[in-house]
């Protein structure tokens, strides 16, 4: 059995006929989109271009219902609802009743099937109720943290 290693005295048996050389071209898939131009519209393209797209923002909506303190201790959280328009105080557990006296005569109403207690919010008084329901919520905050017997501490927001 002779070897298939070439020396340079002995001449390749083999005959070549082809000497040029070959550039492999990308394999075409059916629905592969065509990357020849990025920013080029395909035919039949109904999307806006780059050039189009650009200074149009894209707005990104916030949580409903918004988190806004909460007391992880206490179990106590206030949220507003931009979609319901209204407050909400969300106890972890039924608090104490001097805290369920204490948001009835602040006009607050117990909402079962949400499991919070929600205030509306109407557009002429809008930043009012807010900075009410904020007061309101650290006045329950502190009452249910002395039930607790927890030391009274800064409030952690979200």
């Amino acid at each position: 059995m002779s070897s298939r290693k070439r020396t340079p005295s002995k001449e390749s048996t083999e005959a070549s006929t082809d000497t040029s050389t070959a550039v492999a071209e990308p394999a075409v898939v059916a629905d592969a989109p065509v990357a020849a131009n990025d920013n080029a519209q395909a035919v039949g393209d109904n999307k806006p271009s780059f050039a189009e797209r650009v200074g149009q923002r894209k707005f990104v909506s916030a949580p409903d219902p918004f988190g806004i303190a909460g007391d992880y201790l206490a179990g106590v959280r206030l949220f507003e609802s931009k979609q319901d328009r209204q407050m909400a105080i969300k106890f972890d557990k039924k608090p104490p009743q001097a805290v369920i006296d204490k948001m009835h005569e602040a006009r607050w109403i117990w909402k079962p099937e949400d499991g919070i207690w929600a205030y509306p919010v109407r557009g002429d008084s809008a930043m009012s109720t807010r900075i009410d329901a904020e007061r309101l919520y650290q006045e329950v905050r502190q009452m249910v943290r002395k039930e607790m017997g927890i030391e009274s501490g800064p409030e952690i927001p979200f």
